[in-house]
Formats: structure tokens, C-alpha cells, sequence
């Protein structure tokens, strides 16, 4: 009995679900957002494939299909009147799966709303957020924490420490990655921040992670780059 027993268990093991990371990708928008308008193509929300935090070279999509650590291994067009795009990754070398979806620009609130409730619910780990601060433009109010909430979350957008941090610890959350200044929150700084992350390294090695990608990316010093993540302690 107690060897079919064993046999149980190590089969639950075999079959348990994979990690999931969930990401949710405001779509930039010149036309509803309040940011600095960028060009037109990449600037319009209501096509994902050529959207500068989708389908650009910086964008989710883009970056983690020629990412040697993922593997895409599903796609969805119009999941929703707002959810544009949806792709599902999976980890090369972890068991460790990431669901993305692209929200039309204009569903800004949507975006957030559904990241938090994510966030709150504890059933994903991490959490991100990639996109223009919402916040800045408009108040949402924050869904209702879920008793024994833990969520790991990650917020890639202008200052978002200051918009976001009280408001997700309220829902018991750990933030792992906030901005504290202005900043272009192109897809390698996910997904460097996510491969610290998954080697149970602290919150100051995640942030020194972005910062390096960053710092690449925008060809500034390291220190400077380091800089526009806020530090949130171990």
C-alpha cells in the first residue's frame, strides 16, 4: 500500500502544473494615453504587431520568440474586445510557463484592472505589468485583497513605485521590480529580471539584473540604469 501510495504522489509530481507567469501589456496609444507621442505605426493601439511594447524589436513578442529561453507554443488573435493577442511561452530550461496578453491602447483600465486582480489572487507568481502608467491619467480602484496573497509582481512603466507599490502591498503582494523615474519599459528588462527571479536570487539581484539589461539597451552606465528601478530592499 504504501509503495502505491509513493507511486501516487510521485505521478502528481510528474503532472503538476508548471509555474505560470502572467504579463499584461497596455498597448502604447497616442491617441488615449497620456504620453509623449511616438510615431504613428508603433503608436497606435489598435494593431499589436507593429506596437512598440509588442511588435517592435523591444516588444513582448518580438523579444521572447528570439529569446533562446522561451519557446512559443501557442498564439490567440481577438480574445476579447480588449485582449488583442494573447501568447503562451514556455521555459527551455525551467518548468516554468508565461501567458502575455496585449490589451488594445484605449483599454487602459481594463489593463490594470486585471493585472491587479492577478496580482491579488494568488494563483500566479510573478505578475507583471508592461505599458504607460495608467495611473497618472486616470483613478481605478483596486480589486479586494484574497486572504494569503504572496504574488510576486513586477510594474515596467514611468515611476511606478510611487502609483503602484502601497496600492499592491495593500493586496499582499511583494514587489520585486518598480521604476522610480521616467523610462522606456522595452520587454529585455522582463525578461532578464524574470531569469533572476527564477534562480531564488533577491530583490536587489533583480534589480541589478534590470539595470544591466537596461543599461545595454539604452547604452548608459550601469550606475545610471540601476537607478531608474527602485530599490526595495532584499
Amino acid at each position: 500500500m504504501k509503495a502505491i501510495l509513493m507511486l501516487l504522489v510521485l505521478s502528481a509530481v510528474a503532472h503538476a502544473a508548471p509555474k505560470q507567469i502572467r504579463v499584461f501589456v497596455a498597448l502604447c496609444d497616442n491617441k488615449t494615453q497620456g504620453i509623449v507621442p511616438v510615431g504613428e505605426k508603433i503608436g497606435n493601439g489598435d494593431d499589436p504587431d507593429a506596437n512598440l511594447y509588442w511588435g517592435c524589436t523591444d516588444g513582448l513578442a518580438v523579444h521572447f520568440r528570439k529569446s533562446e529561453n522561451w519557446k512559443q507554443v501557442k498564439s490567440e488573435k481577438d480574445v476579447s474586445k480588449a485582449i488583442l493577442r494573447r501568447l503562451t511561452f514556455k521555459h527551455t530550461a525551467a518548468d516554468i510557463e508565461l501567458v502575455a496578453d496585449a490589451y488594445r491602447g484605449s483599454e487602459m483600465g481594463a489593463c490594470i484592472v486585471d493585472f491587479e486582480k492577478a496580482a491579488a489572487g494568488g494563483k500566479y507568481d510573478p505578475v507583471a505589468f508592461i505599458g504607460h502608467n495608467g495611473l497618472m491619467d486616470f483613478p481605478i480602484d483596486p480589486p479586494a485583497k484574497v486572504e494569503g496573497n504572496d504574488t510576486d509582481v513586477a510594474v515596467l512603466c514611468c515611476l511606478s513605485e510611487s502609483y503602484f507599490k502601497k496600492r499592491l502591498e495593500a493586496l499582499g503582494c511583494r514587489p520585486v521590480l518598480m521604476t522610480r523615474q521616467l523610462m522606456y519599459p522595452g520587454s529585455f528588462i522582463l525578461s532578464s529580471s524574470i531569469e533572476s527571479w527564477r534562480k531564488g536570487e533577491g530583490r536587489a539581484e533583480i534589480r541589478s539584473a534590470a539595470g544591466r539589461a537596461y543599461a545595454k539597451n539604452q547604452k548608459i552606465s550601469a550606475k545610471a540604469a540601476t537607478g531608474v528601478f527602485a530599490d526595495l530592499g532584499e
